[in-house]
């Protein structure tokens, strides 16, 4: 078997953490056999690196060997790339196409982000990797293949499980052997070797003498968080190396080139909403509730002094700050104190006895009213409704349809005018 130390150079991985060392070993033990391996990691730790260890070290050296960017390829055509298709199973598919699993027969596939692949295709793998089956998009004919699978991904796959993005059938299908890549913040040692190698690289590149950090800058590169791992330790030291004049480059010339939005901490992004964020929903709702509680018994209180004194206009002259409250103050709000005082006077109609202290005497006295008012509609009903109707539509054709010129001719609110056009049908 192969060492990890033989490994990393031949295939260029530099740093000796033990976190890395133990990923590479564990790559390097599950290579001679088919099971299915899935790379975890954050993005830009060189999980691409695993997966050509794997084929390499395996039986399989000699079949093909085909990387997938599974979060690349369209989610109507994933199906089709993966799979294969036949002639005219949909508009474009002018000739049969053989898919990767099928090109791939015998061979390697590495299905990086494979937590981006949509639901129904996922179903598609997980047939694959049980039976070794597949169908092509417009076929009813099976076919078989024997490919190794090897899956990366930087997506926290029991959170993508609990919100249903991927298949925890599959995830334990593909993670038979899961080997984790630490990212580069946790391999402080291997920092400032890496820099070496990239400044090295670039320098043969680009034909110019080999940048140098001193100390402070490497204690700077060192400290510095590097969210984007290798992939954005490698842009920054080409950056120096293409930009800068001077060959040793320093802490307050590096600091240029790292970004300062990037915290040096580690911090926990949660999707959900805080305790106090919940907090103060519900002292929101007791508020809107207990504002609601208290204008219900504002209103109490004016029907009660309505039923004890009978008139309208003094209830009114005497609770005008509760009516404002109720109803609002403002100029916008005056329809809504237009229609309270309408309906202070259809209660007035019942003419409710002063301080009745027998509540069923109280109660016989209000429906004979109503039945009493109920009678004189019925008589006159058909007279004022014509009167009214008549009212209305001249005004509305001397002032061309203007409700609020309307409104202001006949003595009542725009509001009200709105709800007679709407009861006539005008």
């Amino acid at each position: 078997m192969e060492s990890v130390q033989a490994t990393k150079q031949r295939f260029g991985i530099i740093g000796n953490d033990p976190k890395l060392n133990r990923s590479i070993e564990k790559a390097i033990q599950v290579s001679p056999t088919d099971i299915s391996v899935l790379v975890t990691g954050e993005s830009g730790v060189g999980k691409e690196s695993i997966p050509k260890i794997i084929h390499q070290l395996s039986h399989r050296k000699h079949g093909k060997y085909i990387a997938v960017n599974c979060g690349a390829i369209p989610e109507g055509t994933i199906d089709s790339e993966l799979f294969g298709h036949e002639k005219g199973a949909f508009t474009g598919a002018t000739a049969t196409r053989s898919g990767y699993f099928e090109v791939a027969d015998g061979g390697t596939i590495f299905l990086d982000e494979v937590g981006e692949l949509p639901l129904t295709t996922q179903v598609r793998l997980l047939r694959v990797l049980e039976n070794g089956e597949f169908i092509k998009v417009g076929s009813s004919k099976v076919q078989k293949t024997n490919v190794r699978i090897v899956a990366a991904t930087n997506v926290n796959m029991f959170e993508a499980i609990k919100k249903e993005k991927f298949r925890e059938d599959l995830y334990y299908r593909l993670s038979t052997v899961e080997i984790n890549l630490p990212p580069l913040r946790e391999r402080k040692d291997d920092i400032h070797l890496l820099f070496r190698k990239f400044a090295s690289d670039f320098a043969i590149k680009y034909k110019m003498p080999t940048v140098k950090l001193t100390e402070d800058a490497i204690n700077l590169l060192t400290k510095y968080r590097w969210n984007g791992n290798i992939r954005q330790l490698r842009n920054v030291a080409e950056q120096v190396s293409v930009l800068e004049q001077s060959r040793t480059i320093n802490g307050p010339t590096l600091q240029h080139y790292l970004p300062t939005t990037s915290s040096n901490l580690p911090a926990i992004v949660s999707s959900t909403k805080s305790d106090s964020d919940f907090s103060s929903e519900r002292e929101i709702l007791y508020k809107v509730l207990f504002d609601m509680k208290s204008d219900l018994n504002d209103l109490k209180k004016l029907t009660m002094k309505l039923m004890e004194t009978g008139s309208a206009a003094e209830v009114q002259k005497d609770n005008q700050h509760l009516i404002q409250k109720i109803y609002g103050e403002t100029t916008e709000e005056k329809d809504n104190i237009d229609d309270f005082e309408a309906a202070i006077e259809d209660l007035e109609v019942l003419s409710i006895p002063a301080h009745q202290n027998n509540i069923e005497e109280t109660t016989a006295t209000v429906e004979d009213k109503y039945h009493f008012a109920e009678e004189i509609e019925e008589e006159e009903t058909l007279s004022l409704h014509d009167k009214e109707l008549e009212l209305i539509k001249k005004s509305l054709e001397r002032h061309n349809g203007k409700r609020k010129l309307a409104a202001a001719e006949l003595g009542i609110s725009e509001r009200t005018l709105y709800r007679k056009i709407k009861q006539y049908d005008l």
